[in-house]
């Protein structure tokens, strides 16, 4: 599968993700999200959704928190490497203040009108949506302190290139801070080959001692890979609510997938 179709399957999938939520008026996404509800539920405490238009908690299609891990100090600039519909971001302003900058960068339309959209409902100011692709970030070289996701950078076919661009717009010193989906052990080959699971973030993710090594490659230090929340068969059959070999696809990734927060630092 050529890093193109992948692109393509994952922003339309997401695509449509956001103009569920535009017509829904805010409800939650339900299974026809492109992850299941038992991966993408109860990351949030309530002060921080309550703080929060419903549009963006409910386009929230996140395994983590990486706003909340990645302790943000005032006046710092955080880039959020696909953005959605902007809850990560909005949270990241709240916590860097008037004084720092949150961007979020993100490739499809339908998501950055919704992330603008509750940006002008929560009358956040220190905020900036990007159009544009992770693996090619439209910013400066040394530009930016911290770097987060929540479960995007294993969508990505070219994630050596993620990682490489992620090192260059970072600050000497800058934290590479985000959450992601990450395998424990050898994934099967069936996996890897089903597009409907690219777009539900799964056949994409990287072993773990795997992300460390490209992290290394790419010239970052310090690196750590803590896991957050293991997968089991029935939290992968919400990926899988109208596919045949539900139950079977199930039972192989049973275990073998873990939400993690993978930190690392730009050297100084």
């Amino acid at each position: 599968m050529s890093n193109e179709s992948i692109r393509e399957e994952v922003r339309k999938e997401y695509a449509r993700a956001a103009l569920r939520v535009t017509d829904q008026g805010g409800s939650c996404c339900g299974s026809a999200a492109p992850v299941g509800n038992s991966i993408t539920s109860n990351l949030y405490g309530d002060g921080e959704k309550d703080a929060l238009p419903a549009e963006a908690v409910a386009a929230s299609l996140g395994c983590g928190n990486p706003t909340a891990l990645a302790e943000l100090k005032p006046g710092e600039t955080v880039l959020d490497l696909g953005s959605g519909g902007g809850i990560d971001v909005l949270l990241s302003a709240r916590r860097v203040g008037p004084a720092g900058k949150a961007y979020g960068l993100d490739m499809t339309d339908e998501m950055l009108a919704l992330a603008r959209e509750n940006q002008r409902k929560s009358g956040v100011q220190n905020v900036e949506f990007l159009k544009g692709e992770i693996e090619h970030i439209p910013l400066p070289d040394n530009s930016v302190d911290v770097i987060i996701s929540n479960c995007v950078i294993n969508l990505s076919g070219d994630k050596d290139r993620v990682l490489s661009e992620a090192f260059r717009v970072l600050k000497p010193g800058g934290r590479f801070a985000v959450s992601d989906v990450v395998v424990r052990g050898e994934m099967p080959a069936e996996i890897r080959r089903r597009v409907e699971l690219w777009a539900g973030s799964i056949a994409g993710a990287l072993e773990e001692s795997e992300y460390q090594s490209k992290l290394a490659a790419a010239g970052f230090e310090q690196v750590d890979v803590e896991p957050t929340r293991i997968y089991t068969a029935a939290d992968a059959k919400g990926l899988l609510a109208e596919n045949e070999d539900a139950e079977k696809i199930a039972q192989m990734v049973d275990g073998k997938f873990m939400s993690a927060f993978v930190r690392a630092r730009k050297p100084f």
